[in-house]
């Protein structure tokens, strides 16, 4: 995930419920390093950048593995990989201005390394969320359009929508396919009782996407 501070609620110490860890992004923490190599010279920032290639390298021989599987590769692989990281930071810390570009940005991998390393504990977690983010692209692209619905009403179904939206491209259903198709069914009577049935998960309503 990124740093978005609407997910500190998610671990407030008031918060009731379970204990929820939060796993952060790798891909923002080597954006910043990018970017400093982007503007000349960098070979700290250049060293930073390699380290994690060579766990984007190992995720992207593992991604098809079980979560079991990927969790003993990545603590058979990978930790080693994230323990040089770790050395890497602490020794270019303490020695590069915190205020400079690169020191801010060793000052973000470390704020938030626990959480980068979360991967390391389950493989069901992914290493960046890449993945969500091409999910929600949609949402960001239309957001100045989303900031006035109208009503607050209307806010809460456009989310309804999107959320049903998105949830038929995780399983492969068309859409407009599945709407047209659950409309109809609950027009036609379909009982309250069998909403189940309806769920664009079941593969039951709803034609496939193209390839």
């Amino acid at each position: 995930m990124d740093v978005y501070s609407g997910y500190s609620r998610l671990i407030a110490p008031d918060r009731i419920g379970p204990s929820i860890q939060l796993a952060y992004c790798w891909t923002h923490a080597r954006r910043k390093l990018i970017d400093i190599t982007r503007t000349g010279p960098a070979p700290i920032a250049e060293e930073g950048v390699s380290l994690i290639r060579e766990l984007y390298g190992i995720e992207a021989e593992i991604r098809v593995l079980a979560p079991a599987a990927r969790l003993a590769l990545r603590q058979e692989r990978s930790a080693p990989v994230l323990a040089r990281i770790g050395d890497w930071l602490i020794h270019h810390r303490a020695r590069v201005s915190s205020k400079s570009p690169l020191g801010e940005a060793l000052a973000y991998v470390a704020k938030y390394w626990n959480g980068l390393g979360r991967f390391l504990t389950d493989g069901r977690i992914e290493i960046d969320s890449n993945t969500v983010e091409r999910t929600i692209r949609f949402i960001a692209l239309s957001r100045k359009n989303a900031l006035f619905p109208g009503h607050d009403a209307g806010a809460e179904n456009w989310v309804v929508i999107a959320s049903l939206v998105e949830t038929c491209k995780l399983n492969g259903v068309d859409p407009h396919a599945w709407l047209a198709a659950t409309i109809t069914a609950i027009v036609r009577g379909h009982k309250q009782s069998r909403i189940a049935e309806l769920l664009p998960w079941n593969d039951r309503i709803g034609a496939p996407l193209e390839d």
